[in-house]
């Protein structure tokens, strides 16, 4: 499966949040609480088309996963043990496969080109935050060579702050 990546425009916005719909609804069937109609909504994920941070990943003309790239972060990041020096990462949000292509190690995939990505652009980590409840995204994280770092309180409850050192 060819997976090609690219800078989502304003045009994909549907089959974006078609896909995270039913993102947050395979959650939901697996106990996971991390998202709802609050976040991410539609109006987030034009608003990260609109500033060129939100990518897609396609196989074929499928729309197989999306994610955000910048350097925002909670302020509450900085509670994080980071091994890196503050003018030297990117951070991933909004990370989200397909249920349609779940469990093919399409996560996996994506986080190894988002790490290309953020080498390309100089940059020596990549940060983010996870959900605790979310054992799928945790172990693919930590499969990888993420770390934990420490925690952050949102919306959501706690969550893990991670990074993977490049």
């Amino acid at each position: 499966m060819e997976l090609e990546f690219r800078a989502a425009k304003t045009d994909d916005l549907d089959r974006i949040f078609a896909m995270y719909s039913a993102a947050i609804q395979e959650m939901k069937r697996n106990g996971i609480e991390q998202w709802d109609e609050i976040y991410p909504d539609r109006d987030i994920l034009e608003e990260d088309i609109k500033k060129h941070q939100l990518f897609i990943g396609c196989i074929g003309t499928e729309l197989a996963c999306a994610y955000v790239l910048n350097e925002e972060c909670d302020e509450d990041y900085k509670n994080g043990s980071w091994c890196c020096p503050e003018d030297s990462y990117l951070v991933i949000h909004r990370l989200c496969v397909n249920p349609a292509f779940q469990k093919q190690g399409l996560g996996g995939r994506t986080l190894a080109h988002i790490e290309e990505a953020v080498r390309g652009r100089g940059k020596t980590s990549i940060r983010l935050d996870a959900f605790p409840p979310n054992i799928f995204a945790i172990r693919m994280y930590e499969k990888r060579d993420y770390r934990k770092t420490g925690f952050i309180d949102l919306r959501k409850g706690r969550f893990y702050l991670m990074e993977k050192e490049l």
